[in-house]
């Protein structure tokens, strides 16, 4: 492992990738530390500790909600932008045509236009995380040069997030948007441990053993299924090309268990957020069955309530098997396989190929597809156990902190073996 971080740091490319991350986490941390101004930092933190809902918010920005700093909103709303894009996909063919046909291009022009989306909702969320604020008699009144300057303020922030995220994944050395969520969670790891050690209590010791015990094995589990991949045998017809001959090998095809990697939880969790938030925004609302429907929805999304779990592992299984389907393309593969003279021992090439595929993928991706909806509710199983609250990093943090750093010390991985292939 030394030897490898020593080589990192020698070639001079990648070691510059390498600080260009560090600076933007940097600049992140930093962003995530400027408070808009006019705002009670203490009623707002005070808040933020006494609501499960917008405490996890909190978690995946960094702190930088509970700071109601410029960048409080996080990736969110280019998340959200990225989920609506990807849903329409389905709705319109020329949508689906440009993601999966067109190729780099194609891609291209379908993330400027989720980036577009981003600006209108990150307004709009703003506007909602104000206005419950309000609600919440977190913070004062605002006339409407204030209010607007601060909804301008946040979405610029939300923006210039998504730009270094961007700018990251340009750099090859892992997703940008991922690892900003990854340093954001890390960011509130000191936080956490603090929190514990002044709570400390000598009679919960077992409870934290415990805790730690499970913490563990999740991480081993995160661990397993994240590298875990089913081999599916390709083999090569030989050619004759002038005096050469070409093929007759046999290699092949990795299928990941889990090859939506931690998107599905982002996107579920970010949907599982919003009737809570709406519950928030209502809930003091003049109108007696408006104020009774919002509360009503606000308590059922409520995170450590049994139908929160249930609807969290539903949507995440559903995201996994979507976005699995969105990403990854059997019949396009076994259109490749059979353009380059390869098969699948006993299958026969094109259709046959494709269902073959697609029958071994739906296997698959069901064992990965349940690890990760157990990993997202595993909290409220672990905190059920344990009755440890504190410090709860929580499975849905463990898995992303995990699978983005494999996923990074992959793509590092992928360029020291690309520049020894050239120094050779």
């Amino acid at each position: 492992m030394w030897n490898k971080i020593i080589q990192i740091f020698k070639v001079p490319e990648l070691r510059n990738k390498i600080l260009f991350v560090l600076g933007a986490f940097v600049v992140f941390r930093i962003i995530a530390n400027i408070p808009v101004p006019g705002i009670d930092l203490t009623k707002l933190r005070a808040f933020f500790e006494g609501n499960q809902l917008f405490g996890l918010l909190n978690l995946f920005t960094g702190g930088a909600m509970s700071n109601f700093s410029v960048a409080m909103l996080g990736l969110g709303p280019y998340i959200t932008g990225l989920i609506i894009m990807q849903l329409l996909t389905m709705i319109f063919p020329r949508l689906e045509q440009m993601y999966k046909e067109e190729g780099e291009a194609g891609r291209q022009k379908f993330n400027q236009y989720a980036r577009l989306l981003t600006i209108p909702l990150a307004a709009l969320q703003a506007y909602a995380m104000i206005g419950i604020l309000r609600n919440q008699q977190v913070i004062g009144f605002l006339s409407t040069y204030q209010l607007v300057t601060t909804i301008t303020v946040i979405t610029a922030g939300t923006i210039f997030l998504m730009w270094i995220g961007e700018l990251i994944s340009e750099k090859g050395i892992g997703n940008g948007v991922s690892l900003l969520i990854f340093a954001g969670i890390v960011a509130g790891f000191p936080t956490s441990f603090r929190q514990t050690l002044t709570t400390w209590d000598p009679t919960k010791i077992p409870a934290y053993l415990g805790f730690i015990a499970i913490s563990l094995l999740v991480i081993v589990g995160v661990v397993i299924i994240t590298e875990g991949r089913r081999n599916i045998p390709v083999s090569y017809a030989k050619r004759i090309r002038g005096n050469r001959m070409y093929g007759g090998v046999s290699t092949y095809l990795p299928m990941n268990v889990n090859p939506a990697g931690v998107i599905p939880i982002i996107f579920a969790l970010s949907i599982m957020l919003f009737p809570g938030m709406i519950g928030n925004f209502f809930a003091n609302s003049s109108t007696p069955w408006i104020a009774n429907a919002a509360t009503f929805l606000r308590d059922i999304f409520e995170q450590g309530q049994i139908i929160y779990s249930v609807i969290y592992f539903v949507l995440v299984l559903l995201f996994t098997y979507f976005y699995t389907a969105v990403t990854f393309d059997p019949k396009n593969i076994a259109e490749n396989l059979q353009k380059m003279g390869g098969f699948i021992p006993g299958i026969r090439p094109g259709k046959p190929t494709s269902d073959f595929l697609n029958f071994i993928l739906n296997r698959v991706l069901l064992v990965g597809a349940i690890f990760l909806g157990l990993i997202a509710i595993a909290p409220n199983i672990v905190q059920g156990a344990t009755g440890v609250t504190t410090f709860t990093v929580g499975g849905t943090s463990i898995l992303i902190v995990v699978a983005v750093v494999l996923e990074t010390i992959r793509q590092v991985d992928s360029q020291l073996t690309m520049r020894e292939y050239e120094g050779l």
